[in-house]
């Protein structure tokens, strides 16, 4: 294999977007507080954030319309959705619910003025995924400069390093102030954002330091210490300067929702007191961040790991990712989910840590497919507390999301809106098709049980993921109809965000029965069946919910052979769409298998092929990545190659950031006029990478499901599979090699190895279980083959495999 450093983004430029240079920075964060750096030589930027700022949100009482509803269900099931669809979104303008939604606030910046007399050389910025730690470096007059940075995982706390080489010194002014109203850029037609009030800047040289005010009254801020070694640090205004010196460190600390006057002092005593330097401190946040970095590795024996990110994506435009980049992007997706969420903060929201807007254009969490996309590969990528935040995020506003089932539908149980922030979990969009949506709750549902599957945590499942699927269950009860025919109706209904082909429905896409509805809640009451049986819990209530599994109609097929998004006969397919609602039971979730029902297998195959050849046009950054996803699941390797390929040409950009759309109009995905950073396409292409290489399901993993023909050789290292189960493989077809070990990091259990497609045994393993076959048997090339193994708590189990 290639032993070039496979985890380092290199660019040959700064930040040069005008308007919107922090979308072009590299960031680092500690899981809680960020930092973007945009890398100008002369003037150097960090945007600072925090992931507990956020700011202009409004929240009235919601009313209760919950009486309008047999109104809306009667319209709807009579075909008058027109009619239909504004009625509870007029009802509650009707009471003036006028909610606002809280958005990221950007806490401020870090600016840096340096010296410059000869003019830049031999320039480069750099982020190293494993350490989190980003350095920008250039030459002038003949010397050497570097400034790096990163973002104390332990300490929470931002520490830059500002070097000279050899006898020459800096020279610089570094100050601290509001985040930069012109770095902000306003999609069209959107008002101009308010700015925090009452900002106060000031230093004394060894210290600077700044405040601003929220609009809830409180104060934030940050406080910096400088610590020079030679030369001068010295006071002017509200800037410390910098002269003569060989090196200077800079600690910082933030605060949000503070007193300005008392967190400076207390702040100032923190910094006072911290002794180590940059290596120890360094030292210290690395073990923390590549501890959980390094616990998967992916190796694809890529040649040009140190090209840059410019020359990387140069190559991306002629068509095909080059496996350098595609080892990068896989590497920055875990990078930035590691960097933005943390046990004890907030969910990572569709900016990650790092909006540099003032009213950041839906910069919130999202769930009807971005906050599942950022967390999809949490669990296969071996890091399954970072799923934390995002349950103690949903426990904390259970009450609001209880209400919204009240007040909304006169439901019991829980009804979570599509986007939320943390400070409400109120209904706050009021808008048909997020108002009509309710799969929301279920869907996170899936994160809390999977979460049990993969770490095998028996106090999660009886504390936390069965009371959350209970909730859900809860509401599916009052909510469902019954038909006359017995089965289950879904009234409103929504497929995010599509609408129907033929032009029925509701004019905003507000139907009966979308397909989504009826996989969620079957995957929900089937395991909370389960879960609740084998622990012996609700024993009352498991029959309501077996009943409610029995009703629920079975999938259709349209005349295409595709699978129809609505359950309805009134409603025709709609190709031309970014989301894939309707294939939820192929991915996420694992209802539909090929070896289970061939026929339906087809058609979410069928379904899928669909929305790429037909609607191209209409894909986004992340609905790209879901589909890469997609037929990953379904076995389809080139073809998920092909969808990361197209997300790379459309929708990357310069530091590897994805976009919701394709900015430069060059007919791949969809068209707008504002292309708004998102963070779920970088989190969905490495979930896509972990979906190629290995699935899993209680008592099943498929090693190499849907292996791409470019990927020749490889090494993918620390997994993770269902039953808590860690894996590494490691493959050659060239030499016709493939070695897979095995190690049940919690219980002794028996799994079925499904082996890829022209692959077999190369002799006979221990603890190898032979079902009605001889060993003969077993060591032939048979599509699917199954091997039963034995696996030992904590002891590992080797298997050597070679292609034919």
């Amino acid at each position: 294999m290639n032993t070039e450093h496979p985890w380092k983004l290199k660019l040959l430029t700064p930040s040069s977007w005008w308007g919107a240079k922090w979308r072009e920075a590299l960031p680092t964060g500690s899981g809680k507080i960020g930092a973007a750096v945009y890398g100008g030589v002369h003037r150097e930027t960090v945007m600072l954030t925090h992931g507990d700022l956020w700011w202009q949100s409004r929240t009235p009482d919601l009313p209760d319309v919950s009486g309008r509803l047999p109104e809306l269900q009667r319209l709807m099931l009579e075909g008058q959705e027109a009619q239909a669809e504004p009625i509870l979104v007029d009802e509650l303008h009707r009471t003036g619910y006028d909610p606002v939604m809280a958005v990221p606030l950007p806490l401020g910046d870090l600016t840096i003025m340096s010296a410059v007399d000869e003019g830049f050389k031999h320039y480069s910025r750099e982020l190293d995924m494993q350490t989190g730690e980003v350095t920008v470096r250039w030459k002038d007059r003949g010397a050497a400069f570097e400034r790096a940075l990163f973002a104390s995982r332990p300490e929470d706390m931002i520490v830059m390093e500002l070097r000279a080489e050899g006898s020459d010194t800096l020279q610089a002014r570094l100050s601290l102030g509001l985040h930069d109203p012109s770095d902000v850029r306003r999609p069209p037609g959107r008002p101009e954002s308010p700015l925090p009030t009452e900002v106060e800047s000031g230093s004394d040289g060894s210290f600077v330091w700044y405040a601003a005010q929220n609009d809830n009254g409180s104060d934030f801020g940050a406080v910096a210490r400088l610590i020079s070694e030679g030369g001068t640090v010295t006071a002017d205004g509200a800037e410390a300067v910098i002269g003569d010196s060989g090196k200077v460190l800079v600690l910082l600390r933030m605060f949000v929702h503070g007193s300005r006057e008392q967190e400076w002092k207390r702040l100032k005593a923190e910094l006072a007191a911290e002794e180590r330097g940059y290596l120890e401190l360094l030292d210290a946040h690395v073990r923390e961040h590549k501890a959980l970095f390094g616990r998967m590795s992916l190796d694809l024996g890529a040649e040009g790991r140190g090209r840059s990110n410019e020359e990387l994506l140069l190559a991306a435009y002629q068509g095909e990712v080059p496996l350098a980049m595609m080892e990068k992007m896989w590497a920055y997706g875990r990078y930035l989910l590691i960097s933005s969420s943390r046990e004890g903060g907030s969910p990572c929201h569709l900016y990650g840590l790092w909006c540099g807007e003032y009213r950041g254009f839906w910069a919130f969490n999202m769930a009807n497919e971005n906050l599942q996309m950022i967390y999809w590969q949490a669990l296969s990528g071996r890091m399954p507390e970072l799923l934390l935040p995002v349950f103690d995020y949903m426990e904390r506003l259970m009450d609001d999301f209880r209400l919204n089932a009240r007040h909304l539908y006169g439901c019991r149980g829980i009804f979570i809106p599509a986007p939320s922030a943390p400070d409400s979990g109120l209904l706050k969009t009021i808008a048909p098709h997020i108002i009509h949506w309710t799969g929301a709750a279920g869907w996170i549902a899936q994160h809390y049980y999977d979460y049990y599957l993969y770490t095998q945590d028996r106090d999660f499942l009886r504390n936390r993921a069965l009371p959350f699927l209970r909730e859900v269950a809860l509401f599916y009860e009052d909510f469902f109809i019954t038909g006359e025919d017995g089965q289950l109706i879904s009234c409103p209904s929504n497929s995010p965000e599509n609408r129907p082909g033929n032009g029925a429905g509701g004019p905003k896409g507000t139907t009966v029965n979308a397909t989504m509805d009826f996989a969620i809640a079957k995957e929900v009451l089937s395991r909370l069946v389960a879960g609740a049986e084998g622990e012996g819990l609700y024993p009352e209530e498991i029959p309501v919910w077996r009943e409610l599994l029995g009703r629920i109609p079975a999938y259709q097929i349209n005349e295409d052979g595709a699978v129809r998004e609505w359950m309805h006969p009134a409603y025709g397919d709609e190709y031309h769409h970014r989301h894939q609602s309707h294939l939820y039971p192929m991915f996420p979730g694992k209802e539909v298998r090929r070896d289970k029902d061939p026929a339906l297998f087809d058609a979410f195959l069928t379904a899928v092929k669909k929305r790429l050849v037909v609607g191209l046009k209409e894909q986004t950054g992340w609905s790209l990545a879901h589909m890469a996803n997609l037929y990953a699941r379904l076995g389809e390797g080139n073809l998920a190659l092909e969808c990361l390929d197209l997300l790379s040409r459309s929708a990357v950009i310069n530091n590897f950031y994805t976009l919701h759309n394709d900015w430069r109009n060059m007919g791949i995905g969809l068209s707008m006029d504002w292309a708004p950073f998102q963070i779920d396409a970088n989190m969905g292409w490495t979930a896509a990478v972990q979906e190629m290489l290995l699935y899993s399901e209680p008592g099943l993993m498929r090693i190499l499901p849907a292996l791409p023909d470019r990927w020749g050789c490889g090494r993918a290292n620390g997994m993770l599979a269902c039953g808590n189960i860690e894996t590494d493989v490691d493959w050659d077809l060239e030499k016709g090699m493939l070695n897979v070990r095995l190690k049940s990091l919690t219980t002794d259990q028996q799994v079925a190895v499904e082996l890829p497609e022209g692959c077999s045994l190369r002799d006979m393993v221990d603890r190898v279980i032979v079902d009605d076959a001889s060993e003969d048997a077993v060591t032939e090339a048979q599509p699917g083959r199954r091997l039963q193994m034995l696996l030992q708590a904590g002891t590992p189990i080797f298997v050597e495999m070679v292609f034919q």
